[in-house]
C-alpha cells in the first residue's frame, strides 16, 4: 500500500504501473466507492460510463472499477475499447453521473490509469479530487447499498457506431474526403477501429498501421509519441498526409506529403486562421499552454488573434475554455479541444478539421507545416531538485535576469514536477546557442542546491 498522505491524483486522473499501488485491483475497487460518494449527492438513478484503451491490465481494472461502483448502488455501462473523448460523450449521451477512461493515454502497456469526467463531460476539477481523495482515505466507504439496491452493469454494445457519428458530425456536410490517401496510425490504442472507420466512410483511401493491438503492444514504436513508422509509411505509398494519435486517442499529430512532422502547435495555427477567416472563431483567439512555441505566438499576432497561455495539461485548457467563451484550444503534444460542446482533447475531430480546411482550399499537407517557422526550443529536466528550491534568491535572480535578457525575443520558464523532485525547465528564443547558455547556467546554480 502507498503511504496514507500521498496524493492519488496527478495532473491528469490517476496513473501509475499496472498491479502495483494505486493502479492495483483493491485499490481501484476502493476508488471507486470514493468516487461514487461523491457522485451520490444527487438524487435519482446514478449511472457510470467505463471504457478502456486495448491494455492488457484493462480487464483487471475494468472488474476492479464495476465491483466498486455496484456495491455503492451506481449502474455501470461498458462500453469496451474506446478514445478517451467517446467517453466523455457517452456519459453526457447517457446522461450518467460519471465517466471513466480507463488509459495510460501515451505511456507504455506496463502502465494504466483513470481519467474521470463529471456529468457535463468535463474532467473533474481540483475541488472535485480533494473530496474524493478524503472519502478515499477513510477506512470504510460510506453509503455501501444494501442486497437489493445494488446496481448492475451493462455492455452497450453500439458505442463504437454512436461516436462515429458525432465525430462525423463535427464535418462539414458537403464534404468528402475522396481522392486523399491518409496513412492512420492507431498506436495499438483505443482508436484501431473508430479511426479507420471514420476516414474510410468519409470516402478517403485509408492505409492503416497500428491497428492490430494485443494488449501488450500499444504505443510500441508507433501512434503520436514514435512516429517514425509513420513518416516511412506516408514515403512508401506517397501519400497526401499521415495522422497518428497516441493510445487513447485523445491527441493527434500529422506527418505532411513530404514526411515533414506537423505538432498540435501547427495544427491550432492552421484551425485558427480557417476558423477565423469563417467567423468562426470566438474572442479572436486561442487557449494553449506554457509550452506552445513563440513562433505561433507571433504567427496569429500578425493575423490579428491572440493567444492565452494556461498551465500544462489539456484540462487547464478546456476550463479556460469554458470560462472565457474561447473555441479553439489545446497543447503542442496534440490535444486539440474544439467547438463550444467540446470537453476534452480529441484527436480524430481534430483531424477532421484539419483535413476540411485542406480539402476546402485545396491545399497539400505541407500547407500546414509552412505557417510559421517555430522558435529553437529546448527542454531540461534536473533532477534531485526540490520545489523550495526555486525559492532560493539566487536562483530567483538569475531566473529573472535571464527572462529579462530575452524580453519578447524568447521565453524562460521553469517549473517543478508534479510528482517527483524534478525541475523542469523550457527555454526557446531566436538564437538557439544563446539559449543553450542560459539553460547551462540554470542548471548550474540549480545542481548547487542538491542535497
Amino acid at each position: 500500500m502507498g503511504n496514507s498522505h500521498e496524493k492519488i491524483f496527478g495532473t491528469d486522473g490517476v496513473r501509475g504501473r499496472a498491479n502495483q499501488y494505486p493502479i492495483t485491483p483493491d485499490t481501484v475497487l476502493k476508488l471507486a466507492q470514493a468516487v461514487a460518494q461523491e457522485f451520490q449527492k444527487n438524487p435519482g438513478n446514478h449511472g457510470v460510463v467505463i471504457g478502456k484503451d486495448p491494455r492488457l491490465s484493462g480487464y483487471m481494472i475494468e472488474s476492479a472499477l464495476t465491483a466498486g461502483f455496484i456495491s455503492m448502488g451506481m449502474n455501470v455501462f461498458l462500453v469496451g475499447p474506446l478514445p478517451t473523448p467517446a467517453i466523455s460523450m457517452l456519459t453526457r449521451s447517457l446522461r450518467a453521473d460519471l465517466g471513466v477512461m480507463i488509459s495510460a493515454s501515451h505511456n507504455p502497456a506496463e502502465d494504466n490509469g483513470l481519467k474521470f469526467f463529471g456529468p457535463d463531460g468535463f474532467k473533474l476539477d481540483d475541488r472535485v479530487q480533494d473530496r474524493i481523495e478524503g472519502y478515499f482515505k477513510e477506512s470504510k466507504p460510506n453509503g455501501l447499498a444494501s442486497p437489493l439496491n445494488l446496481g448492475y452493469a451493462k455492455r452497450i454494445d453500439d458505442a463504437q457506431g454512436r461516436y462515429i457519428e458525432f465525430v462525423k458530425n463535427a464535418f462539414p456536410k458537403d464534404l468528402r474526403l475522396d481522392g486523399l490517401k491518409i496513412v492512420v496510425d492507431c498506436a495499438n490504442g483505443a482508436a484501431y477501429k473508430v479511426a479507420p472507420t471514420v476516414f474510410w466512410e468519409l470516402g478517403a483511401e485509408v492505409i492503416s498501421i497500428g491497428n492490430a493491438p494485443n494488449g501488450i503492444n500499444i504505443n510500441l514504436h508507433c501512434g503520436a509519441m514514435h512516429p517514425e513508422l509513420l513518416i516511412e509509411t506516408v514515403k512508401k505509398h506517397q501519400a497526401n498526409i499521415g495522422i497518428a494519435l497516441d493510445g487513447d486517442a485523445d491527441r493527434v499529430i500529422m506527418v505532411d506529403e513530404n514526411g515533414t512532422l506537423i505538432n498540435g502547435d501547427f495544427l491550432l495555427a492552421a484551425i485558427a486562421t480557417s476558423w477565423s477567416a469563417k467567423n468562426k472563431l470566438h474572442k479572436s483567439g486561442i487557449i494553449t499552454t506554457i509550452m506552445s512555441n513563440l513562433g505561433l505566438e507571433h504567427y496569429l499576432e500578425s493575423q490579428g488573434l491572440h493567444l492565452v497561455r494556461t498551465n500544462v495539461g489539456d484540462r487547464y485548457v478546456s476550463e479556460y475554455m469554458r470560462l472565457h467563451g474561447y473555441n479553439v484550444g489545446g497543447e503542442q503534444s496534440g490535444h486539440i479541444i474544439l467547438g463550444e460542446s467540446a470537453t476534452t482533447g480529441d484527436g480524430l475531430m481534430a483531424a477532421l478539421q484539419v483535413l476540411a480546411l485542406l480539402v476546402e482550399d485545396n491545399k497539400p499537407a505541407s500547407y500546414l507545416s509552412s505557417l510559421f517557422t517555430p522558435y529553437p526550443q529546448i527542454l531540461k529536466n534536473v533532477r534531485g531538485i526540490k520545489k523550495s528550491h526555486l525559492q532560493d534568491s539566487n536562483v530567483v535572480t538569475m531566473i529573472k535576469d535571464l527572462q529579462g535578457t530575452l524580453g519578447n525575443k524568447g521565453r524562460l520558464i521553469v517549473r517543478p514536477s508534479g510528482t517527483e523532485d524534478m525541475i523542469r525547465i523550457m527555454a526557446e528564443g531566436e538564437d538557439a546557442q544563446m539559449i543553450e547558455g542560459f539553460i547551462e547556467a540554470l542548471v548550474d546554480v540549480l545542481e548547487e542546491k542538491r542535497s
